[in-house]
């Protein structure tokens, strides 16, 4: 079967397009077929007109379209007695759709998506699939196009589509990728509309075949990208023991959605997280830090941070699962987006964790990576590197009340070199930003002798003992919040 096209253009100033013997010069001929009295002239026209849509390169769309031939493509999808034809002209629909924006809404307003819907319970496999098909493509196009295909009726016939065709692998394939276009796009979907998809989920993402898995923990991921009340249906849905076994497939493709799905639930309440750390998630995560794949690194170090927004005992779970060291190794050496991921994870620390928490993350040496944050161009960073390096002060305050000693970690921020750069962002163009660091310089290094300090710990940053992972030098940054991409 030839596959709908992803991209088309309908220059004609190229050599003749033709495909078995059928050119593009033929299309008037064929559209005067196909208004044939004739059914059997009608059907072969449809079938060459179909077969010119699937060229490779440069299908005719647009020539098709300027010929008027769409109205009667989807007139033909209500002669219910000829499925070869309805088959036909749904596959020729799809291959429009599979068009620029304007393609598919000429399909749109011809009439054709509550005829494809109508389809899906159409007892022949052939014309069930090839509806499938048109309605994934036209619902992929556009948030827009995709409500139109939810509002006519999609969701509960695409249903009852994968329910009665679980063992016919094309049909699961193309419902399952159908399905995560209903379900994704900002703005998202009303979730009552796709809810019902909740209820199918948990058995195709234990499916044997990978594409259906892939597909299926996308729309996982769309659905649980929401709020509280989203989050928890995916989590009564059942389907969170499974993720979390799936963040460990070898195969990225199905990675990447699993581990967005566990970010977006660790976005919720607390109560939502635990749900997630009571699953042993943490052993998962530990592992994708050190993954070759960019994105899966900086998926994973949102996912962190999401945890360390939490409260101290989450935080401390974090601590205790030995995920620090490998975080900051991300932090210090990694591409720049995931360098800005791993600093949220250790801002969002400092923000809640205890003065004893924020005092491991110094002694793991977090001070330096996040003083040369301080010198990089985002100014979102900037805030964010600041934001922990007062929160370690702070924390250094408050030791400091305890021991009657010198506040240490001023000092380890000095040994980083970081008073100058501190220093220099008084005058940075961002108010908050040089706010930030007025306040910094005069409550924590006016007239400081600098024999009173300790000195920081040790870090050698060149021979740092882990060894994975390393991508080019940049720097990144976060705050104390829950978030999404």
């Amino acid at each position: 079967m030839e596959t709908p096209m992803q991209t088309t253009s309908t220059s004609l100033d190229e050599p003749m397009r033709s495909l078995n013997g059928v050119s593009v010069s033929d299309l008037p001929k064929i559209a005067a077929m196909i208004q044939s009295l004739d059914p059997m002239e009608q059907s072969n026209a449809v079938s060459k007109l179909r077969r010119l849509l699937s060229l490779e390169t440069n299908p005719p769309i647009q020539e098709v379209i300027n010929l008027g031939v769409v109205p009667l493509l989807v007139e033909f999808l209500k002669q219910h007695d000829r499925p070869e034809m309805q088959f036909e002209a749904a596959w020729a629909l799809t291959n429009i759709a599979s068009g620029t924006t304007e393609h598919t809404e000429e399909v749109i307003r011809c009439g054709a998506v509550e005829l494809l819907c109508t389809l899906l319970l159409s007892t022949n496999e052939d014309v069930c699939e090839q509806a499938v098909w048109a309605l994934g493509n036209i619902s992929g196009d556009s948030p827009q196009c995709r409500d139109l295909v939810l509002n006519a009726g999609a969701m509960m016939p695409l249903l009852a589509v994968l329910r009665r065709n679980s063992g016919k692998l094309t049909i699961l394939r193309n419902a399952t990728w159908t399905l995560s276009n209903l379900c994704r796009g900002k703005p998202r979907p009303d979730f009552d509309l796709v809810r019902p998809a909740l209820d199918l989920l948990p058995h195709l993402i234990h499916s044997r075949d990978e594409e259906v898995v892939t597909d299926a923990c996308w729309t996982l991921s769309y659905l649980s990208d929401g709020t509280t009340s989203n989050i928890q249906a995916v989590i009564d849905a059942g389907v969170c023991s499974r993720i979390v076994d799936l963040v460990g497939h070898t195969v990225p493709s199905i990675q990447t959605p699993t581990l967005r799905t566990i970010g977006n639930i660790l976005t919720g309440t607390d109560q939502q997280t635990q749900l997630m750390l009571d699953l042993v998630v943490l052993p998962r995560l530990v592992p994708l830090l050190k993954h070759d794949k960019k994105i899966i690194r900086k998926e994973a170090c949102w996912a962190i941070s999401n945890i360390t927004a939490g409260s101290q005992s989450q935080i401390q779970e974090v601590i205790d699962a030995n995920v620090i060291p490998p975080l900051l190794f991300q932090l210090m050496s990694a591409e720049f987006d995931v360098q800005k991921e791993a600093a949220w994870a250790i801002t969002n620390a400092t923000s809640g964790g205890s003065t004893e928490q924020i005092k491991y993350l110094v002694q793991q040496g977090c001070i330096p990576p996040l003083v040369k944050l301080l010198d990089v161009q985002d100014p979102r960073v900037i805030n964010v590197a600041l934001d922990a390096l007062e929160n370690i002060l702070l924390a250094g305050e408050a030791d400091t009340s305890l021991t009657d000693t010198e506040n240490r970690m001023a000092r380890y921020i000095e040994e980083a070199d970081g008073i100058e750069l501190i220093q220099n962002l008084q005058y940075h163009q961002q108010e908050d930003i040089y706010e930030k660091s007025v306040r910094i310089i005069r409550d924590y290094f006016d007239g400081e002798d600098e024999d009173d300090f300790d000195i920081a710990p040790d870090m050698d940053y060149g021979a740092h003992q882990f060894s994975f992972g390393v991508g080019e030098a940049a720097s990144a940054g976060g705050g104390n919040i829950r978030f999404n991409f």
